[in-house]
């Protein structure tokens, strides 16, 4: 079972890795606060942390965030990412603006 459990994880991992796009801007004019400059939060958080964390927020195996930003501050979450926490490795995302993004949009989950 856990073997089974580990490739559907990996599958998952290698899916939304290959699903990242480029360096696209939104320009539907749509601001749905999920967005800091040109970075979409979410679409950076659904490459690097959902195939742990779900696409959901509602944990794998990683622990669910869907309440994260009313236990941790921006800054908190942006030091978790850069320098990992437990079974987290750290720099799971490289980008210093799409780590302040996703930071902020996770804050704002309470």
């Amino acid at each position: 079972m856990k073997k089974w459990m580990m490739a559907i994880g990996l599958g998952a991992m290698l899916t939304l890795g290959a699903c990242g796009g480029g360096d696209e801007e939104d320009t539907s004019g749509n601001d749905s606060g999920t967005t800091t400059g040109s970075i979409d939060a979410e679409a950076v958080y659904a490459q690097n942390c959902a195939a742990c964390h779900g696409a959901n927020l509602e944990g794998m195996s990683g622990p669910a965030l869907t309440d994260v930003g009313a236990r941790l501050s921006a800054e908190d979450i942006e030091g978790i990412i850069r320098n990992g926490k437990g079974a987290m490795p750290a720099n799971v995302i490289q980008d210093d603006d799409e780590i302040a993004a996703v930071s902020a949009w996770l804050a704002e989950k309470k």
